[in-house]
């Protein structure tokens, strides 16, 4: 289940990717439950049609992400322990990406061996290790700034032993150029494209309604949420020229702070128009 929540976390636009944020921002902060009907008439809000939203809610049930809770014909949702640790980890990663640390040079090298015919384990933990910020240098090596990110690599418990990990602290020495190995382990010009897109989208975005602004928050998290999984938060002397995640995290907490009590307002009045039914 964890792997497929890493997943949404950097999925699409549809309708079960953005009930996780919906989740995220709304119903995890209060740990309430909610109907269900709120649920889809926020996914509704947020031009998901009903079909689809009663499907992604149906479908996170069964997969364990939501507890049901029935009240005669209708039913209240809750979080799961494990889908309230997996939004609360990505949440504090969310919100405080993108601040400024400093780098001592180390960086923590990964070898990963799996057999040739567990293509699907092997897919898994690069999947893992992608979301932890790692880059690949060929030859089942990882590598990331970040140090203490040791703790994020897990095996899967259905391995069978089939995995294989050495970590090494490691540092460049006398062969080699720090932006030549960055630019083969990261596609960053293809984060510095999704960066600018969300400085388009959302720069000027000024929302008139209620619904509207409740749309543009949870859009604009929908669509932050990726980037602490794409960028591998590099340290500044590493990173291209002209590199936009500063302007893009500005646009993101101005919003953020100018859209929230609003959204989370709308939000509440549709579960508390529910309960009074």
């Amino acid at each position: 289940m964890k792997d497929q929540l890493h997943r949404r976390f950097v999925g699409s636009r549809d309708a079960r990717s953005v009930l996780l944020t919906v989740l995220g921002e709304y119903v995890l902060p209060t740990h309430d439950a909610v109907w269900q009907e709120t649920l889809v008439r926020s996914l509704e809000a947020l031009e998901h049609k009903t079909q689809s939203a009663r499907q992604a809610l149906a479908r996170s049930v069964a997969g364990g992400w939501l507890t049901r809770e029935r009240h005669g014909r209708r039913a209240r949702l809750g979080l799961t322990p494990a889908t309230a640790e997996i939004l609360s980890a990505g949440a504090e990663r969310i919100y405080t990406f993108g601040d400024d640390w400093n780098w001592d040079g180390k960086w923590l090298l990964v070898v990963l061996r799996v057999p040739e015919h567990r293509r699907d384990l092997r897919h898994r933990m690069r999947t893992r290790l992608e979301w932890a910020g790692f880059g690949s240098i060929g030859g089942g090596l990882w590598i990331t700034p970040h140090a203490d990110r040791e703790g994020e690599i897990r095996v899967p418990h259905d391995s069978d032993g089939a995995v294989e990990l050495l970590t090494f602290d490691a540092r460049l020495a006398g062969f080699g150029d720090p932006h030549s190995v960055v630019a083969g382990a990261w596609d960053l010009e293809d984060v510095r494209a999704e960066y600018e897109s969300f400085v388009r989208e959302f720069g000027r975005l000024r929302p008139k309604t209620p619904e509207a602004v409740f749309r543009a928050q949870t859009m604009l998290v929908h669509e932050w949420r990726k980037f602490p999984f794409l960028d591998p938060d590099l340290p500044v002397d590493l990173l291209p020229s002209n590199w936009p995640r500063q302007r893009a995290r500005e646009v993101f907490r101005e919003r953020h702070d100018a859209w929230a009590q609003l959204a989370q307002d709308y939000f509440r009045s549709i579960d508390a128009l529910l309960q009074a039914a």
